[in-house]
């Protein structure tokens, strides 16, 4: 759905500043990738930041969580081996965690025709979940980060048991499932964009978000709730836990 892409060109040399100085006072606290966008845009072929930034991370030995809906991740796998044994782990998480590397695969729907319009050019999502199941042969640990969840779209009990149950056919350890954040008027934020793709695709779902999120970022606590509990009760029909840690 972005229209225009900025690049932080500094940020290895930034990174590696703060990493030293957390090394240096035994702070390994997990570092996520990928949290604000993807960690493996197709951009990331050409100018290798994700590439470079694992390469500090593998340096300075902290662990790390990535989240991603593309293949090319695939292109650092031996990387991500070498980050995953090297890493140093947080007091708080030795006893309960046993992977250096948490890597994370975004499904927001099944439904192909809707995931290629809200991110064309990505996995179409039985791909995605190939991708984890590849990834888990491998021998890392990793899941399905069903986040966000789409209001009126994958939000319901049959679109969230076909992402579940195909998270758990495809050896997914865990599955996240959360809602969406719906921010700003600017062309190039959130909610600008997810309403041009409702006007141009589900015009008649706009009053909807309107009334579920009233000018909030979320939308009201009784969803989240209600997204929650049908969520863990399908997590409990699968057998597959709804978060990273047992």
């Amino acid at each position: 759905m972005a229209e225009h892409l900025s690049v932080k060109a500094n940020i290895t040399n930034v990174l590696e500043k703060q990493l030293q100085l957390r090394a240096r006072k035994n702070q390994h606290g997990i570092v996520a990738v990928g949290s604000a966008t993807d960690a493996y845009m197709h951009q990331e072929e050409q100018l290798r930041i994700t590439e470079q930034i694992l390469k500090l991370l593998l340096k300075y030995r902290f662990p790390v969580f990535i989240s991603t809906k593309r293949s090319l991740i695939t292109r650092d796998i031996e990387l991500l081996k070498a980050i995953d044994k090297a890493a140093i782990l947080p007091e708080d998480l030795q006893n309960k965690l046993q992977y250096g590397v948490i890597l994370s695969v975004s499904v927001s729907t099944m439904d192909e025709t809707i995931s290629n319009m809200l991110e064309p050019g990505a996995l179409m999502p039985v791909q995605r979940l190939q991708l984890v199941q590849q990834l888990k042969r491998e021998g890392f640990l990793v899941g399905v980060n069903a986040i966000p969840i789409l209001p009126f779209i994958s939000d319901t009990d049959e679109e969230l048991e076909k992402i579940i149950s195909e998270a758990k056919d495809h050896y997914a350890d865990y599955i996240l499932v959360g809602g969406l954040t719906l921010f700003g008027n600017e062309k190039a934020d959130s909610k600008t964009l997810y309403y041009k793709f409702l006007n141009r695709h589900q015009p008649e779902l706009i009053k909807k978000y309107d009334e579920l999120y009233n000018g909030n970022l979320y939308a009201s606590y009784q969803y989240h709730d209600d997204l929650k509990k049908r969520a863990d009760q399908l997590c409990r029909k699968y057998d597959i836990r709804n978060s990273i840690l047992e």
